[in-house]
């Protein structure tokens, strides 16, 4: 049976490999946006559809509301206003998009502290008002993560990309 250190450890490469360390499955979250310009980023499948940038966004939101419920911290201190979804670009440049690149980097080394400084014997229990543990919650922001990507590698392939 694996130590619980291992189990942190563990968690650490899952969501890591699912945010930007390689392996198997193929691309992860932050190669999906690698090398895209704000208005590769800004592009709409159609009306009322997300963008890649929204995604993105959307994808640092959620490290952000992961890590705050495993440290149990209330809302509000998202650098956005708003929650889930936020409607990008604000301003159509190549700066706006680097620092949306740059707050989802920022989240994710947030997460990746957050989950060092959890307990191992925390890991198998619910936290707070959630009905899930504080390893479910961990796992799921990598299945998050690799969702998103997927979807990402999609609006690049609808634009031709």
């Amino acid at each position: 049976m694996p130590s619980r250190n291992s189990e942190i450890a563990l968690l650490l490469e899952v969501i890591d490999q699912a945010y930007n360390r390689r392996s198997w499955h193929g691309t992860n979250l932050r190669g999906s946006i690698r090398g895209l310009t704000a208005e590769q980023a800004a592009w709409r499948p159609g009306a009322r559809r997300h963008n890649i940038w929204e995604v993105m966004v959307h994808a640092a939101y959620w490290k952000y509301a992961v890590r705050r419920r495993i440290l149990g911290e209330k809302r509000g201190s998202f650098p956005l206003k708003g929650s889930n979804w936020f409607l990008r670009p604000t301003k159509n440049s190549e700066e706006a998009w680097h620092e949306d690149i740059a707050l989802l980097d920022a989240t994710h080394i947030s997460m990746r502290e957050t989950i060092k400084s959890v307990s191992p014997s925390q890991l198998p229990k619910i936290q707070g008002n959630t009905k899930y543990t504080y390893a479910q919650l961990i796992y799921g922001i990598a299945s998050h993560d690799l969702y998103h990507a997927g979807q990402i590698q999609l609006l690049k392939r609808l634009q031709g990309k």
